[in-house]
This record gives structure tokens, C-alpha cells and sequence, in this order.
């Protein structure tokens, strides 16, 4: 093989093989021009394993994009451009890309002219022109499938290959592998389902629609039969309304005649009336004066029967008060009793008391003298009363210096609160810094008693103890350094600028600052201004000092070992980290021991006021006691004294009780008098009553007679005038109805030629026309009233309402919407049988799919677990479905187990490393190589990820199965090789140079390089 590009590219040629060991479709021969780095470039790959080797940009996947492009492959899918005119190689209008593939007897050439202005690309076939829809029938027929990852994996889609989903790595490898049917199958099998499911939800739709149109023919139904009843209820109006006039015509004829003999009769009658009505009128006036008469008797003697009631009233309301009076006398003389008997109750009570105090005033002893006794008792009391308040004033006191010394107490506790939180602080920002000295701190303090001597905070040197700590301790030197002078008075160093030494500007318990003066000599090590670090120079040539520090810096001078000569080394002073915030160590002392001896006082202070207190509680005690004998004593002197003074006011109510008697008999002396005098009032007084009793009773006698004969009078003046009033009455009413059927005589005439008319007119029938016979008929069978007429026709017209909104064009369209479900149903059944049809298909083709697919991923996994397991790995592919059913979502899922500590997982590009993705699709592809049924694979860069050991095996199991007999053709693309590989003599190595010194197209000529080199060895020899 010979290449060569502009600058001096070049493809060799090292291994041919056999033409005749080309499969049908193989590549046979790649030419290019013009096409991305080549200007003239033609390829001769082997039948078997090529491998296309050279540095990165030399032009190698230039090679695989001619093979996509020139095989109708789309530039998207090399992930390089999206437009065929960008493959034009820079500056250039027109580029071919030509493919030759082996078939018997002749090859086929496919060549692609691009062209850049138009972005389009014109195919030959043979030389021939043709159009890429042959181009892709050519090379279909062929098996090859560019487009498939399986088969083509281009650079720049390698990644790509983890990420196929199961569903689209099945596709990819049915394609490529399988027998042409099985992805036929496939397909088949996904349009058979999608047309299956399409089926059904028409089936389904239409049954739902034929569902809805039977109910709404069932309605429409109802409706036409509705409608035709409807018709005959409006036919049967038609009739009624028809007759109607006729029968109220024939009434109204009827009340005519009926009207006139009923007035012919009324006529007879008011002539015999107004004979009968003149005699009454005398017979009522006698009546009338009669009556009035009556009436002034009547009024007399009522007048009369009521001033005697009067009087009778007044006599009874007498009576009654005479009653009252003697009630009153009664209830007077009661209540005198009552008192009475209050009154000797008083005084038994009373005298029973005075006896019994008496009694106690007998027994008591004569009164003795209890004066010394009080005198003695009130003598402790006061002696008492002075102890109590001498020990209130010493509790006064004791209270007051207790207040004094705690207010003393807090404003120590405070002070110390106030150190301590700058403690707190500091020990903060040692934790923050430095966790292990903070908590060694910590475990001193609670461990101080196990030292023999004071342990300074914090510690400097470097302890283990068992809580394994790594902090830093020191021990102060045996002599105190504390105190030692420097080298030279500070007084020396003022014309330098010094001010004072390091070790007064701070202080420190005195371990510590021996040990300081000890180790870091600070007593020695002057301080000094701006001064200093202006002249320091000077400072250090004159002064010998091995530290020094300034405001901003501190100074390090050193001997020089080598020439004696003083070194210095400054460095800038840090801001002050640790030491920012200080503490008065001795104040903190004093307050410490001031706080302790507080407590103490507090604690004595306390113990005196306990013992002042249980003393009051005993002077307490003994006063109470004290003052309980001295009451009983005064109470045992008044007890007499107040016994002679109540039996004293005892007897003066008693005698009060005596005097205050009532005499009950004089007393019921005097009511019985005023009774008697009352009773002879009341007797008086009913003789008076029955007097006029006796006289009003004649009158009511008379009364009632009056009232009688009254009555009698006007029952027949009622009665005569009832007479007239019927006669007036029944006159006026005759003459009214005369005069009422004379007019409604006429009405009823006049009505009646009326109603024949519109009857006439109702029925369609001429002034002279005689009434149909058909009418007659249809009469005979209608009611004969106008009341059951105007029923029936009410009913009728009610009936005739309850359809309403009904017209001829139901019935139309329930013919319509009969005739759409016949036709509708028929459909139906069609699909259902089409359905059956697709469901029969759908079993058949899924089992030979099914049977096909089982065996090809068989015999990928078989493979594919065999090269793991030769790489000490585990690596499995099978069937994956989610449901039997979707054929669209069956897929290939692939499981491996890099690790013997790991389970398999499915390869996925977020749980594989790159080097472990590329491994695996790398060996799927080789699985798939002697099962391919296409006729060339293309692999680019895909051994980049591996480590040196996988690519190793990867590309020896490469070698070992694409160099068999009758395998397809197979491309591996790669940048660089490892040493020492296993190689086959089928193999094809194809090498790509560049570089400025490359010989021309037509100048490349291996047998003349060769020979050309073997000269130049002789030469050499």
C-alpha cells in the first residue's frame, strides 16, 4: 500500500493478504482525495485483522471517516461536524472519498464526490451516477450498517457505547450479528404490537362509541314512539276542538229554550205576588205600638228594683265590716295570751340561772391574796424581756457584718469572674490551637495531688502519659535564673536605642521565668525603638548582642564557623497571638485568700447567729409560759367579783318580769262587752236587709211578666215583618228574574246563531254545505258534554305537552343513527377479527424472534464469559424485559465483576472506570466478531483506557479471533502498541507518517526502497 499528502503523509503497505479470503462486502481498496489531512491517499486494507498504527494527527481517523462517509454514513455520527462540506480538506472546493468492496465476481466501487459551496455530495456506483437512496440499498444489501455501534465505533463514540441503553444495544447487535430476519422480527414484532395496541384502543373507542350511539337509539327510540303518540294526541285535539263548538252550540240552544219557559213561568208568578203583598203593612204597624208601650213599663220598674239593690248592697258591706271587727277583738284578746305565757317562760328561765350561779358562788373559797404571786411572775418577765433584747441586738449586729462581708464576698466573686473569663479566654484559643496541650491542662488540674511540686499551665516539653497525649513539658533549672543580671546595664544601651530588657515588659510566676532567663536568656535580650533598627548596623558591629529586637523586628547574630565573621538574620515580629489578653496572678491570689477567709468569717458568723436563735426560742418558751400563769392568777381574782355582779342584773330583770303580769281574765271581759255590743249592730242591720229583700221581690215578679208579653209582641212583629220582607224579597226577585230571563233569552239567541257560525267555521263548511258524514262518524265516538269534553281535551293537550320539543326529524334521526350502528358494528367486528389476526401473527413471529435470540445471546455470552474469565474476571450477558409483551423495551444487558470482592453489577458509565468500560465493550465486540454477519468492523483508539495488562489481553483475544479463517474484516485503529505482542501472519499492519521529507503518491515504490536500502547495507559493510 502507498499513500501521500501534501506535507509528506504517507500510508505503508508492510503485510498482503490473499484477495480470495475477502468476505462479501469487505473493503478492498480506500482511495481519497482532497478529503480532511489527505490530498491523494489510497488504502489497501487485508482481508482479516488491520491494524491502522501511527502517531496522534497523523491522519488515522481520517481513514474510518472516509470509511462512514464514503459507505452513505451521516456526518453526525462521527461527532466531528454536522455538515458533509467541512471533510473538504482546508482551501480545496471538491473532495472524493471512494470506496471499493469485495463481491464475486466483480467489486463494487461506491465513490462520493463532495462539494464544499453546496454542502452536498453527488454517489457513483461502478462509475455509474446514481442517487443515495441506491447507494444505501447497495450497501444494505451488503450488512453494512455504519451507523451501528456494534459494527463501527469511531473515536469520538467510543464513550458512547456504555451509554446504549439495553434496548438499543440489542437493536445494534441484532443488525449486526443476527440473521436477517431476526431483526426483521424485531421490528415486526414492535409494529405488530404497536398496531395490536392501536387496535385495541379502537376496538375499545368504538365499543364505547356503539355503547353510547345503542343508548342514544335506545333514547331516540323512546322519542319516535314518543313523537307518534304525540301525533295521535294532536290528531284526537284536532277532533275534540272540532265537536266542541258544535256540543256548546247544541247547549246553548238548549238554555234558550229552557230560559224561555222558565220566563213565561216568572211571568205568571209576579202577578200573584203583588195580589198577596197589601195586607201586611197594617198588621205591623199595630205591632209596633204595642211594643212601645211595653217598653216604658219595663224601664219603670227597673229603675225602681235597682235603688232598692243599692240599698241591699250597703247593708251586706255593713255586715261584713262588723265581722272584721269582731275578728280583730278576737285576735287582740290571742295575742294578750300569748305574751302571758312568753312572760312566765322569762322568768322560770331566769331564776333557774340565778340558782346556779349561786351555787357556783357558795363553793368558791373566800377570795385569797394573789398579789405576791403576780408581783413575782411580772419580776422574771421583765427580767425576760431585757435578755430577749440584748440577744435582738446582738442578732442586729451579726446580721449587719454577715451583709457587709458578702457584699464584700460579690464584689471579690466578680473581680475573679472577671480574671477568670480572661482565663476562659486564653484557654479557649489553646483548645482552638492546640487540643492536646488543652486537654493535658485539664488533666492537671484534676491531678495537681499527684505532683510532689508546683506544676506552673501550660506545659512545654514533650509527655506521654496514658491518655497519650503529645504535648510539650519542661522542668525549671534547680537554681532560680529568675533573678540574674544581664551583661551590661540597660543605662549602656540608651544611645542605641534600647529601652529596656525582654524580661521587664512581662511577668511570670518564677519557675517560669527562671527557666526563661535559663533557656532563652530574656533578661539578657534588650528591646529596642525605630532608633535601633535605623543604626543596626552600627548596633551590631558595637554592641556584640546575639538578640535583638525593635518595634517591628528581632534580629538573630551569629559567629561564622568558617569565618569567624558575625552573621544576622532578621525576621518581621508576628501580631501577638497568645499573650493579647493577661491576668494578674498575685491580685488573683490576694482575692483568692480574701475569698477563703470570707467564707470563714461567714461560717462563724452563721454559727453565732444559730446559737443566738435557739436561745431566743427558749426565752420565748418561758415568756409564753410566764404570761399563761400570770392570766390564770388574774382570772382566779375576778371569777367572784363577776359571778355577784351578773346574779345582781339577774334579779333586777326578774323583778322587771313580775311587774310587766297581764290580767287575761279582765282582759277576755272586755272583748266579750265590745262583742256583744257589735252582734246587737249586726242583728239591726239584717232586719233591714230582709225588709227590702221582702219588697223587691214583688217587682222582679212584675218584671219578668213585662218581659214576657215584650217578647211575645216582638216574636209577631218579627214574624210579620219576616213575612213582608219575604214577600218584598220574593216580589223584587221575580220581577228581577223576569227581567233577568227576558235579557238572557235574548243573549242565548244571539249566542247561538254566533256558535253556529264558528262551528261552521271550525269545520271548513260552507254557509250551505251540509255537516260531513265522516264528522258524524268521528263524533259518535267523542264525549257529548262540553265538562267531559274540555277534560278530555285538557287531558289530551297535558298528554300533548309531555312530548314536548319533539319533531318529524327525530324519526329521521333515529333511522340515521340505526343505520350508522349496523354499520358501525360491522366494522367493529372486522377489527376484532384483524386484532385476532395480529394477536395469531404476534405468537408466531415471537416465537421465532424469541428462538433466534436465545441462541445468538447464548453463544455472545458464551463467548463473552470465556474471555472474562481468561482475564481472571466475570462477565455475563442476557435477555433483559421488562414485561413479555413490550417488545420495544427488550434489551441486552451486560454484567461484569472486575474485582473478586465484588458482586456483578450491570456495565453502566457511573459505576465502571473508563479503563473498565473500555475493556468490556472491547470484548463484547470480540464476542460478536466470528458470530458477525456483517462484513467489517471498525474500532477506533478503544485500547487508550486500559492499563498495559488489559491491553495486553484485549488485543492478544483481538488477534486470536479476528485472524481465523472466514471471519470478518476488522479494523483496529490505535496511536501506539506494547512491546512484545503476539502477532498472526494474517494480520495487516498498516502505518501512517507525516513529515516534510514524504515521497509523492506516484513516487512510492517498496520494492525500489527496499532495494535501495539493501544497497546502502552493503556499502555500509
Amino acid at each position: 500500500m502507498a499513500a501521500a499528502r501534501e506535507k509528506g503523509k504517507a500510508v505503508g503497505k508492510v503485510v498482503k493478504s490473499g484477495e480470495s479470503q475477502f468476505v462479501l462486502g469487505s473493503i478492498v481498496r480506500i482511495f481519497m482525495e482532497n478529503f480532511l489531512t489527505y490530498t491523494l491517499c489510497e488504502v489497501r486494507p487485508g482481508p482479516n485483522l488491520n491494524v491502522v498504527l501511527g502517531a496522534n494527527g497523523t491522519g488515522k481517523s481520517s481513514i474510518v471517516c472516509a470509511i462512514c462517509l464514503g459507505l452513505a454514513g451521516k456526518p453526525s455520527f462521527l461527532g466531528r461536524a454536522d455538515k458533509i462540506g467541512l471533510f473538504v480538506k482546508q482551501g480545496c472546493m471538491k473532495g472524493v472519498v471512494e470506496i471499493e468492496l469485495f463481491k464475486s465476481p466483480d467489486n463494487i466501487t461506491i465513490t462520493r464526490e463532495i462539494y464544499v459551496v453546496s454542502n452536498t455530495s453527488v454517489w457513483f456506483i461502478n462509475r455509474k451516477p446514481v442517487t443515495l437512496k441506491t447507494v444505501e440499498e447497495q450497501i444494505a444489501a451488503l450488512n453494512i450498517q455504519v451507523d451501528n455501534l456494534c459494527q463501527f465505533l469511531p473515536q469520538d463514540k467510543v464513550g458512547e457505547f456504555t451509554k446504549l441503553s439495553k434496548t438499543e444495544l440489542l437493536e445494534a447487535t441484532e443488525k449486526s450479528i443476527g440473521p436477517p430476519e431476526m431483526y426483521q422480527f424485531h421490528c415486526e414484532l414492535k409494529n405488530f404490537r404497536e398496531k395490536e395496541r392501536e387496535l385495541e384502543n379502537l376496538c375499545r373507542e368504538k365499543t364505547t362509541s356503539l355503547e353510547k350511539m345503542k343508548q342514544r337509539v335506545e333514547r331516540y327510540k323512546q322519542d319516535v314512539e314518543r313523537y307518534h303518540e304525540c301525533k295521535r294526541h294532536v290528531d284526537l285535539i284536532e277532533m275534540l276542538e272540532r265537536k266542541r263548538p258544535w256540543v256548546e252550540y247544541e247547549n246553548v240552544r238548549e238554555q234558550h229554550e229552557e230560559v224561555k219557559q222558565n220566563r213565561n213561568q216568572v211571568k205568571k208568578e209576579l202577578k200573584c205576588l203583588k195580589e198577596m203583598h197589601a195586607p201586611w203593612t197594617k198588621k205591623i204597624q199595630e205591632a209596633e205600638e204595642n211594643l212601645k208601650n211595653l217598653d216604658m213599663k219595663t224601664r219603670d220598674n227597673t229603675a225602681e228594683i235597682r235603688n232598692i239593690s243599692q240599698k241591699c248592697k250597703e247593708k251586706q258591706d255593713a255586715l261584713e265590716m262588723k265581722d272584721k271587727q269582731i275578728e280583730e277583738i278576737n285576735q287582740a284578746f290571742r295575742m294578750k295570751k300569748d305574751e302571758e305565757s312568753n312572760r312566765q317562760k322569762k322568768i322560770n328561765q331566769t331564776q333557774k340561772i340565778i340558782e346556779e350561779w349561786q351555787n357556783e358562788l357558795d363553793t368558791m373559797a373566800v377570795c385569797e391574796n394573789l398579789q405576791p404571786q403576780i408581783d413575782a411572775v411580772n419580776t422574771e418577765l421583765r427580767s425576760l424581756q431585757e435578755e430577749r433584747a440584748n440577744i435582738d441586738n446582738d442578732v442586729s449586729d451579726l446580721r449587719a457584718e454577715k451583709s457587709n462581708q458578702e457584699r464584700e464576698e460579690k464584689r471579690i466573686i466578680d473581680r475573679l469572674g472577671q480574671l477568670n473569663n480572661i482565663m476562659h479566654m486564653k484557654e479557649e484559643n489553646l483548645k482552638m490551637r492546640f487540643r492536646d496541650t488543652h486537654s493535658a491542662l485539664m488533666w492537671l488540674r484534676n491531678n495537681k495531688d499527684k505532683f510532689k511540686k508546683k506544676v506552673c499551665e501550660p506545659m512545654m516539653l514533650e509527655v506521654r502519659d496514658h491518655q497519650k497525649l503529645r504535648v510539650n513539658a519542661v522542668c525549671a533549672p534547680a537554681e532560680s535564673c529568675a533573678e540574674n543580671l544581664p551583661s551590661r546595664p540597660i543605662e549602656e544601651l540608651h544611645r542605641y536605642g534600647f529601652f529596656s530588657y525582654l524580661r521587664e515588659l512581662f511577668d511570670a510566676p518564677p519557675s517560669v521565668m527562671s527557666y526563661l532567663c535559663y533557656q532563652y536568656r530574656v533578661h539578657d535580650v534588650p528591646v529596642g525603638t525605630e532608633r535601633t533598627r535605623d543604626m543596626i548596623e552600627r548596633v551590631i558591629k558595637e554592641t556584640n548582642l546575639r538578640q535583638i529586637y525593635t518595634a517591628e523586628e528581632r534580629y538573630v547574630i551569629k559567629l561564622s564557623s568558617y569565618t569567624k565573621q558575625n552573621l544576622s538574620s532578621n525576621t518581621c515580629l508576628r501580631e501577638a497571638q497568645y499573650l493579647t489578653s493577661s491576668v494578674d496572678m498575685d491580685e488573683r491570689g490576694q482575692l483568692e485568700n480574701q475569698q477563703q477567709d470570707i467564707g470563714n468569717t461567714l461560717k462563724s458568723l452563721d454559727a453565732r447567729l444559730t446559737a443566738l436563735f435557739d436561745r431566743q426560742k427558749v426565752l420565748e418558751h418561758k415568756d409564753n409560759k410566764l404570761r399563761q400563769e400570770k392570766k390564770e392568777l388574774l382570772e382566779r381574782g375576778n371569777r367572784r367579783r363577776q359571778l355577784e355582779s351578773k346574779i345582781g342584773v339577774k334579779y333586777d330583770s326578774l323583778r322587771q318580769l313580775e311587774q310587766d303580769a297581764i290580767d287575761l281574765k279582765k282582759e277576755f271581759q272586755l272583748a266579750n262587752v265590745k262583742i256583744k255590743a257589735i252582734n246587737k249592730q249586726k242583728a239591726e242591720l239584717v232586719t233591714e236587709l230582709m225588709h227590702l229583700i221582702k219588697k223587691i221581690i214583688p217587682l222582679n215578679i212584675v218584671k219578668v211578666a213585662l218581659a214576657l208579653q215584650m217578647t211575645k209582641v216582638t216574636a209577631e212583629k218579627n214574624r210579620l215583618q219576616s213575612e213582608y220582607k219575604a214577600g218584598t224579597v220574593q216580589l223584587r226577585a221575580a220581577q228581577q228574574r223576569f227581567h233577568e230571563l227576558d235579557n238572557r233569552k235574548q243573549l242565548l239567541y244571539e249566542k247561538c246563531m254566533e256558535l253556529m257560525k264558528q262551528a261552521r267555521h271550525v269545520c271548513r263548511l260552507g254557509p250551505d254545505q251540509d255537516f260531513p258524514e265522516e264528522f258524524q262518524v268521528a263524533f259518535q265516538t267523542l264525549p257529548d258534554t262540553l265538562e267531559e269534553i274540555d277534560a278530555f281535551l285538557n287531558e289530551e293537550k297535558t298528554r300533548a305537552s309531555c312530548f314536548a320539543g319533539l319533531s318529524a326529524s327525530v324519526v329521521e334521526e333515529y333511522n340515521k343513527q340505526t343505520e350508522e350502528i349496523q354499520q358501525l358494528t360491522e366494522f367493529l367486528e372486522e377489527k376484532k377479527n384483524e386484532l385476532s389476526n395480529y394477536k395469531q401473527n404476534i405468537s408466531q413471529v415471537k416465537e421465532k424472534w424469541l428462538s433466534l435470540l436465545k441462541v445468538m445471546i447464548e453463544q455472545i455470552n458464551g463467548k463473552f464469559s470465556r474471555f472474562f474469565s481468561s482475564m481472571q474476571c466475570v462477565g455475563e450477558i442476557d435477555l433483559h424485559m421488562e414485561n413479555e409483551e413490550e417488545y420495544e423495551k427488550y434489551g441486552i444487558r451486560i454484567r461484569v465483576k472486575f474485582h473478586s470482592s465484588s458482586e456483578l453489577h450491570e456495565l453502566s458509565p457511573y459505576h465502571h472506570s473508563g479503563g473498565e468500560k473500555t475493556v468490556s465493550t472491547m470484548l463484547y465486540l470480540m464476542a460478536m466478531q466470528e458470530l458477525n454477519r456483517c462484513p467489517f468492523r471498525v474500532v477506533d483508539e478503544i485500547n487508550q483506557g486500559m492499563d498495559p495488562m488489559n491491553e495486553r489481553r484485549v488485543f492478544e483475544m483481538v488477534v486470536g479471533t479476528a485472524c481465523k479463517k472466514r471471519t470478518s474484516q476488522y479494523f483496529f485503529i490505535t496511536p501506539k502498541l506494547l512491546q512484545n505482542l503476539t502477532y498472526n501472519s494474517k494480520m495487516t499492519l498498516l502505518f501512517v507518517y507525516n513529515g516534510p521529507f514524504m515521497l509523492e503518491t506516484y513516487k512510492w515504490n517498496l520494492k525500489r526502497i527496499k532495494r535501495q536500502q539493501r544497497r546502502l547495507r552493503g556499502m555500509n559493510e
